[in-house]
């Protein structure tokens, strides 16, 4: 829940920084066109930046708020004495309520279809798997590419087992350190 909460409102920022979408778009969203629309009325003075800042705030309190409420309902309505009896109620007692459980949804759906479909972040996610494959590729032909802690797990290992050494040294990298590592290792300059 935590993970939903922040990832939504993380990418509802990232999306309308980037252009992706505007505020406009999501009027007819639940809970994110409701909020927008309200920090508009309270603060209509607010410039762009600030106004989709104030307005992802809120939604995550909404949504904090709602899991805070809805779990405190469903421990009071089940009354669990212990770890055991939480286990055996066969249903989470930390939720959305049913009403925020469905905006997520639709914020996620919405997600779906204005950002991670966006044809550019399409076309970057192609960019990276590709750079991803090439420096699996590069550093599994010969891991002595790789740094030499990385290089000592990966010497001599099994296929499989020095595969998930750089598998694991590859995961472990930032986007900028892939690009560089990329520039460097096929004497380009990529731009994402």
């Amino acid at each position: 829940l935590a993970d939903d909460i922040a990832y939504n409102n993380h990418d509802i920022d990232d999306g309308l920084r980037a252009g992706l979408f505007t505020a406009p778009d999501l009027v007819d969203v639940p809970l994110a066109g409701p909020v927008f629309a309200a920090v508009e009325r309270s603060a209509p003075e607010l410039d762009e930046s600030r106004m989709i800042h104030e307005a992802v705030r809120r939604m995550i309190g909404a949504m904090v708020e709602d899991v805070i409420a809805e779990t405190r309902r469903r421990l009071a309505e089940d009354k669990p004495t212990s770890a055991d009896e939480l286990r055996r109620l066969g249903h989470p007692v930390v939720a959305f309520s049913e009403a925020m459980a469905g905006h997520e949804r639709a914020l996620k759906a919405f997600l779906h279809e204005h950002m991670y479909r966006h044809p550019r972040v399409t076309e970057k996610r192609a960019v990276a798997q590709d750079v991803v494959r090439a420096l699996f590729g590069h550093f599994l032909d010969d891991p002595a590419r790789l740094p030499e802690s990385w290089w000592a797990r990966a010497d001599g290992a099994e296929p499989t087992a020095a595969a998930r050494v750089v598998a694991d040294y590859i995961a472990g990298m930032t986007d900028r350190f892939a690009i560089a590592e990329y520039d460097k290792a096929f004497d380009k300059s990529l731009v994402i």
